[in-house]
């Protein structure tokens, strides 16, 4: 009998300076949605938005797209694949794949997701698990990379013109270097998956501002 595996990823922000990274450990029996979760939470995301990662089709170079299908795309627009009918290893074969994922296309935040190694399951230990990691998660719907910076600029300036209004807006405080990769918790893909299409979604936390969507989102669980 084969001995159970784990993935272990990287997954770094791409145009941030400093880096911001975090690394996981996922059963290989994850689908794309199920790691798509597992990303969110170690990331910090709020799962808000849209996603896509974007992979070679297997014995191809034609560029495949995995997330949530739209119910009404464009004429012209590739398909989106379901996540949740893909498992990784069909993508993820050996360590050094290297594949785009995005998160909120008004934003645009662009990561690299790095298959790190392919490990023996360790007896006992609970998974997904987040290994390591630097910086905290930027915020929701900062307006991407530059917007970010300006986020930054202003918090870090007493004298910014902003500086007061963003602090409030962020909820009292934000610490751009913070990440404990202890802290990390882990939703039930299957539950997300349930609130994501199943229940309407719930309120946004206080302190922050959140796009309206046109159509069910997917959501983090407040269990």
């Amino acid at each position: 009998m084969a001995t159970p595996q784990v993935y272990q990823f990287k997954l770094a922000l791409v145009g941030v300076e400093p880096p911001i990274w975090r690394r996981i450990q996922v059963p290989e029996t994850y689908s794309f949605w199920d790691l798509h979760v597992a990303l969110q939470d170690a990331m910090g995301w709020l799962d808000y938005h849209l996603h896509v990662f974007r992979v070679p089709g297997p014995g191809t170079s034609e560029v495949e797209q995995i997330g949530i299908p739209d119910d009404d795309p464009f004429e012209g627009d590739k398909p989106m694949l379901p996540g949740w009918e893909i498992p990784i290893t069909h993508h993820f074969t050996r360590p050094g794949t290297t594949v785009p994922y995005e998160y909120d296309f008004g934003d645009g935040w662009e990561h690299e997701l790095t298959l790190e190694a392919i490990l023996p399951r360790q007896a006992g230990q609970k998974y997904p698990l987040c290994v390591d990691g630097a910086r905290a998660c930027p915020p929701e719907d900062t307006g991407g990379v530059y917007g970010y910076e300006n986020v930054l600029a202003a918090i870090q300036d007493a004298t910014h013109e902003e500086h007061e209004s963003m602090l409030e807006w962020l909820g009292g405080r934000f610490d751009p270097d913070r990440f404990d990769p202890k802290r990390v918790k882990f939703d039930d893909p299957a539950h997300r998956f349930k609130l994501a299409f199943e229940t309407p979604r719930a309120p946004a936390p206080r302190g922050r501002r959140t796009a309206r969507p046109r159509r069910k989102r997917s959501r983090r669980s407040t269990r």
